[in-house]
C-alpha cells in the first residue's frame, strides 16, 4: 500500500545531498582517477551506480509505502486463547483505545501526532523520509557508499575540483557515521525485538519491576534469530530486500508467553 507525497525540505535535502555525491562520485571523482572511459573506471562507475540505485529504491519506498494502518474494524478479543498478552493503559487497565481515530489500538501500535493516524508497530516518525517508520515499512535499509582518497595530490592543491573534496567530505563523513549509529541501533532493536517507543517503555517497565522484586522480560523477545526472522523473514538471501510478504497483518505478533495462560500488560 502507497501513500500520497507532500513537500518535504529535509526530504530535497536528502535527495540533493544523493544526487550530488553521486555526480562527483562517478563524473568526477572515478573520472579522474582511472578515467571513466577505461576499463577500470567503467568498472566502478557500474558497481557505484548499482549501489546508489538501490539506495535511492529503498529511500523512494520509505517514503511512499504506508507503514501500516489500524483498521478501523479492529476490535481486540480478550477470550482468544491465541493472543496470550492484551496491552492495557496503566491508568484503569482499559484496553487501549485511540480517542482521535476512534479505534481500538491493537498491541504495539500508537497515534502519530503527525500522520495523523494510528501505526502498526510502530517505531518512531522520522523527519528525513517525510513518514512513519512502522510495521509495514521498517523493512528498508539503506546501503552507504564511502570513498576516500589516499593520494598525496600536492601539485593540485589550488586545482577546482579541490572544493568538491571538500564539500563531499563534510557530506560523507557526518552521514556515514550518523547512519553507522543508527545501523548499529537498529540491529540492537532487531536482535530485542524491540521498536524504539518499546525500548524507553522497556526502561521504564524494568525499573518498575526492579523494584517490585521482579525481572523484565519484554514480551516479544524470542531470541536473536527469531527476532532476526521475525522482522527480516525466513529466507536470508531476501534480508537485503525490501520486500514485505512476511510480517503478517500487524495485529497479531508472536510472544515468548505462547501457550501460556493470558495476561496483561500496561502502555
Amino acid at each position: 500500500m502507497t501513500r500520497g507525497f507532500s513537500f518535504s525540505l529535509p526530504v530535497m535535502v536528502v535527495v540533493s545531498a544523493i544526487a550530488f555525491v553521486y555526480f562527483c562520485t562517478v563524473f568526477v571523482f572515478t573520472d579522474r582517477w582511472f578515467g571513466l572511459m577505461t576499463s577500470p573506471g567503467i568498472m566502478n562507475a557500474v558497481a557505484y551506480t548499482a549501489v546508489a540505485v538501490m539506495c535511492v529504491l529503498n529511500y523512494v519506498f520509505a517514503i511512499f509505502m504506508d507503514p501500516g494502518r489500524v483498521p478501523s474494524t479492529f476490535l481486540p478479543d480478550i477470550e482468544d486463547s491465541k493472543v496470550p498478552i492484551h496491552e492495557i493503559k496503566r491508568k484503569g487497565g482499559d484496553l487501549r483505545y485511540c480517542q482521535k481515530c476512534s479505534h481500538f489500538k491493537p498491541p504495539r501500535a500508537h497515534h502519530c501526532r503527525v500522520c495523523k493516524i494510528c501505526v502498526l508497530r510502530m517505531d518512531h516518525h522520522c523527519t528525513w523520509i517525510n513518514n512513519c517508520v512502522g510495521h509495514a515499512n521498517y523493512k528498508v535499509l539503506l546501503v552507504g557508499s564511502l570513498t576516500n582518497d589516499s593520494q598525496n595530490d600536492k601539485q593540485q592543491s589550488a586545482d577546482s575540483f579541490r572544493i568538491l573534496y571538500v564539500i563531499s567530505g563534510l557530506l560523507l563523513v557526518p552521514l556515514s557515521m550518523a547512519l553507522s549509529g543508527l545501523l548499529g541501533w537498529h540491529i540492537y532493536l532487531i536482535l530485542q525485538n524491540k521498536t524504539t517507543i518499546e525500548y524507553h517503555e522497556g526502561v521504564r517497565a524494568t525499573w518498575l519491576e526492579e523494584r517490585a522484586g521482579n525481572a523484565y522480560k519484554h514480551p516479544y523477545d524470542l531470541g536473536a534469530y527469531d527476532n532476526l526472522t521475525t522482522v527480516l523473514g525466513s529466507n536470508i538471501i531476501c534480508w537485503i530486500c525490501p520486500t514485505s510478504k512476511h510480517i503478517g497483518n500487524g495485529l497479531r505478533f508472536r510472544t515468548a508467553y505462547d501457550g501460556l495462560p493470558v495476561t496483561s500488560t500496561s502502555k
